[in-house]
């Protein structure tokens, strides 16, 4: 049974009182009852799979395989009162510092467990709007069930004729009494094939400014009216999909803040979505990229030593800046343009990782020779595009850097 402590004189739930030394002997029992310690001998070049890839692409039939395992192992951390550790008590959560839920990540790296990053955009994106901006029946609803693994979110912001100005989005919802109905057309959505429910931000003012006339919805992805279509990407995968919206209806119970006050909403969203790519690593370590210099006979050339440090100094440097981002949070404050910077971060050290690819391996990039460690990079530079678009452009990026961190005019508009 998960732990949320006692109820206070009102009847509140209250968090565990619990020191980091009991809290760590607590998930270390659970953990060796549950799984077995990770078999981990380092990285040896030849050895074990060559997949190299920001997105692992899959088929449907190996995500229903991941996502049954995933929420397998999250009901069992889940009820153990280790799936929500920071949450509130009153909406299943254990109500304990980031500290602990540090100690809990990293004594779980250890062991063998199930992949559960089909979850990380609702819990690193939705659930957090919820809990900011939801209705006390959402929260209840779907707080919980997301974080013990029963529900998948997936976020609905892209639209085809928006491009990156979420603000320019045309999906619309109409106001029919104690619902809303919606119509248009979302694209680039992360698993949108598997998804329970969606976060979908609709214009329901058309003659209110574009930032204005906006709301922010959790709809149901099994409703009515939900069309969802896989788009295949050049990797190869099919992992982000198109939705279309005919006359899909939605609760007004189920609006994320105020009518029209859905800027804000994304906002949210945008901010927790930069701290999760952001922070979420996504580069392969120094010590692939170095097996390969010397195994091509390269690792001496100054050049490729060169593009080697920068990319090392690089991802040392964004490591830093997430720290000092998520310490902000941590310290109960909202994310701010940090996040921003962490995002451009990653990208750059990404495309500097496939320069430097480009560099070593030529034309091995584009004809596959069989030979370990040597093709498989070309996953990692076709889904580099992606990963430029995702959590904001860079030029999106760029622009609120200047603005917000050194103070710049702002972007002339087009009119």
């Amino acid at each position: 049974m998960q732990r949320t402590g006692d109820p206070d004189d009102r009847g509140q739930l209250v968090p565990d009182h619990i020191t980091l030394e009991e809290f760590d002997a607590e998930g270390q029992a659970f953990l060796e009852a549950n799984a077995e310690p990770r078999q981990d001998s380092g990285f040896r070049w030849g050895q074990g799979s060559d997949q190299v890839a920001l997105i692992p692409e899959s088929t449907p039939e190996e995500d229903r395989r991941q996502l049954a395992a995933a929420q397998g192992w999250s009901k069992k951390v889940f009820d153990a009162g280790l799936g929500w550790i920071t949450g509130p008590p009153q909406y299943g959560g254990r109500g304990l510092t980031r500290d602990y839920e540090r100690r809990w990540r990293t004594a779980e790296a250890r062991y063998d467990t199930p992949s559960t990053t089909m979850f990380g955009i609702g819990l690193g994106m939705v659930a957090p709007t919820i809990l900011a901006h939801g209705t006390d029946e959402v929260k209840e609803r779907y707080l919980g069930a997301l974080h013990r693994g029963e529900v998948l979110a997936c976020q609905l912001f892209s639209e085809p004729g928006a491009g990156s100005d979420l603000a320019g989005l045309q999906t619309r919802a109409e106001r029919d009494g104690d619902e809303w109905v919606v119509n248009g057309q979302k694209v680039w959505t992360s698993f949108a094939h598997l998804a329970d429910i969606g976060e979908v931000i609709c214009r329901t003012d058309p003659d209110l400014p574009k930032h204005k006339g906006l709301t922010g919805f959790i709809v149901d992805m099994h409703a009515p009216g939900i069309e969802v279509r896989p788009l295949r990407q050049m990797t190869g995968g099919a992992s982000f999909n198109e939705v279309f919206f005919t006359d899909v209806q939605v609760p007004d119970t189920h609006r994320l803040g105020d009518v029209n006050g859905g800027w804000a909403v994304a906002l949210t969203t945008l901010m927790n979505e930069r701290a999760a790519i952001g922070g979420g690593g996504g580069v392969p370590g120094a010590t692939r990229l170095v097996e390969l210099a010397r195994h091509l006979g390269k690792a001496h050339d100054p050049l490729v030593r060169q593009q080697l440090a920068r990319v090392i100094v690089q991802g040392r440097v964004a490591s830093m800046n997430n720290l000092r981002a998520m310490a902000k949070v941590a310290a109960g404050q909202a994310p701010g343009p940090e996040l921003s910077i962490a995002k451009m971060s990653l990208t750059q050290t990404v495309t500097q990782t496939c320069d430097l690819v480009s560099t070593l391996l030529g034309s091995a990039l584009v004809a596959n020779t069989g030979e370990w460690g040597t093709y498989a990079w070309s996953e990692l530079i076709l889904g580099l595009p992606g990963l430029r678009l995702a959590g904001g452009t860079d030029e999106v990026l760029r622009n609120i850097v200047g603005e917000r961190v050194l103070g710049l005019p702002k972007e002339p508009m087009a009119r």
